[in-house]
């Protein structure tokens, strides 16, 4: 009962078991009103996430058909392996609902119930019992799961976290040094996989590793009249409102730096339980796996594209930066009204104030590149694909209106991409800036894995801003038409009107050196050409 307990707290989720669940709306998180991922299920996309590893660590695990009890009469979650830490997983041991459902939104067969990526190959750790356990083993965890399928895990889903009050530096805050949250950041550019981490919820929740850098933490959206395009009241406030001493470094990122990137559906998320029966629960548990089976369905794409040799395509598109770019680049903001200025979005999505994108301070502020509590906006994935789909494209030669790109920059050095045609008068920009913050293992017995009693260590960020200028500026204090200029952030972050019809370009630049003197980076941009 006490672990079935703390799986239940630690978990980001609160569920209504058993609720009953009406047909049309098992899908619509994953329809046209949520993340509008069953187009890509469909002809011509066919995107199942077929032959892409992704990854998921829980304190519990989902039951595996043919191995526990509590599936045998559910074959609707197909698992390529189960592991307790780095091991093998006991028949029967740490099987847990919650993930389980979470399990479920990514990889479900159920034809009433589809996964996001059904077809997609979900390794799974359960780090066990949180009496004996902490960070060291959920390092572990997410490690061994990361060199799974030869080591090519795309994605890991994190919904779960750490309290600050097991950790164990004295006054622990969010300031990126928790051992999980070091672990996570140095993971994610050594093993070149895209942490999708649930975002902190609740009153004194379970914030680490939602300080992480290198990641994409998640928010949690619910319905307002049929359509996931509200934050939802239950993720944690944004840091404008007014957080008590008492709260802060403890909910929030020190400095000032945003926590949340992308929001995806997670109120009454129908679900599947282990016995095979509906559930509908709530929380940013269930937010996160939209976002991890998202990232499977692109990468099938991006490998579909490497394996017929495509144009403007590399192998660059399986980088975890890339990944980030484009999944932030191409979430919902403000709807479009049709005439394609805003980029075809398809929502507007609004705070728990119910204010819009064009009403934050990221909008407004170039040092803020995303909004507190909606980050880049709502997770689409269709738009996710038409921006990924739209293919590599390099600084050498002028860049069509939607494309993206992986790179390197040198230390007070820039890069620029020419827009190809003119944009147009009043359509919107955007463009998204991502690179790592470099952590190292400080690898005791040199066998470059990560073993209980090892740390990192923080080499720090590398500060990159990004620019959207006229072609024939010459130099950064010239003809600057919209800017995301962070010194925290390694995201940069641009959504703006173009104020005149003209010849535009982006501009990269590499402004303080902190580590290395060659940055590499990825650019995700989406415009609208003139006539």
């Amino acid at each position: 009962m006490n672990k079935k307990l703390t799986w239940i707290i630690w978990g980001l989720s609160a569920s209504c078991l058993s609720a009953p669940v009406v047909a049309a709306a098992l899908q619509t998180s994953l329809g046209t009103n949520g993340i509008d991922a069953l187009r890509l299920h469909q002809a011509p996309y066919n995107l199942s996430g077929r032959k892409i590893a992704i990854g998921q660590v829980e304190i519990g695990r989902p039951g595996m058909f043919g191995w526990d009890k509590a599936v045998s009469k559910n074959r609707a979650i197909s698992l390529a392996a189960v592991f307790l830490r780095n091991g093998p997983a006991k028949s029967n041991s740490g099987v847990d609902p919650h993930a389980y459902n979470v399990a479920g939104v990514m990889v479900s067969k159920d034809k009433a119930l589809p996964g996001v990526a059904p077809n997609a190959r979900l390794y799974s750790s359960a780090v066990g019992s949180t009496k004996n356990m902490g960070q060291p083993e959920e390092c572990l965890s997410a490690q061994h799961v990361a060199l799974q399928n030869s080591g090519d895990i795309r994605a890991i889903n994190f919904s779960f976290g750490e309290p600050l009050s097991r950790d164990p530096r004295p006054e622990a805050v969010l300031d990126g040094n928790a051992l999980l949250t070091l672990c996570i950041d140095w993971s994610t550019r050594i093993h070149n996989v895209v942490y999708a981490i649930a975002g902190n919820q609740g009153k004194g929740g379970i914030p680490i590793p939602t300080d992480n850098f290198n990641g994409v933490n998640v928010a949690f959206s619910s319905r307002r009249g049929g359509v996931f395009n509200k934050v939802d009241v239950s993720n944690l406030a944004g840091a404008n409102e007014g957080v008590s001493g008492r709260l802060a470094g403890r909910e929030f990122n020190t400095g000032g730096r945003r926590t949340i990137g992308i929001v995806a559906p997670g109120s009454n998320i129908p679900l599947l339980n282990p016995d095979g029966k509906l559930n509908k629960a709530t929380g940013t548990s269930f937010a996160t796996p939209h976002v991890t089976a998202t990232v499977a369905l692109l990468q099938e794409l991006g490998d579909t594209k490497l394996r017929t040799k495509q144009a403007n395509w590399s192998i660059d598109s399986r980088r975890h930066q890339v990944m980030k770019a484009v999944l932030l680049n191409s979430a919902d903001k403000i709807q479009d009204s049709g005439d394609g200025l805003r980029l075809g979005m398809t929502k507007t999505l609004i705070d728990k104030q119910n204010q819009d994108w064009l009403s934050s301070d990221a909008y407004k502020d170039p040092k803020i590149p995303l909004d507190s509590q909606m980050g880049a906006g709502h997770l689409n994935a269709f738009r996710a694909y038409q921006q990924f789909n739209a293919g590599e494209w390099q600084p050498s030669a002028p860049v069509p209106p939607i494309g993206w790109d992986y790179r390197t920059v040198d230390a007070l050095k820039s890069v620029e991409y020419v827009l190809a045609k003119p944009l147009k008068q009043g359509s919107f920009v955007a463009i998204t800036l991502t690179w790592d913050r470099l952590i190292e293992l400080n690898d005791n017995n040199k066998n470059q894995l990560f073993d209980v009693g090892e740390n990192f260590s923080d080499r720090g960020l590398n500060n990159l801003d990004l620019y959207l200028v006229k072609a024939d500026a010459t130099n950064s204090d010239q003809g600057t038409v919209c800017s995301s200029i962070s010194d925290i952030d390694n995201v940069e972050h641009i959504f703006c009107p173009i104020p005149a019809a003209g010849n535009y370009k982006i501009r990269v630049q590499y402004r303080q050196q902190v580590n290395e003197v060659t940055q590499p980076y990825s650019l995700a941009w989406w415009t609208v050409a003139g006539n």
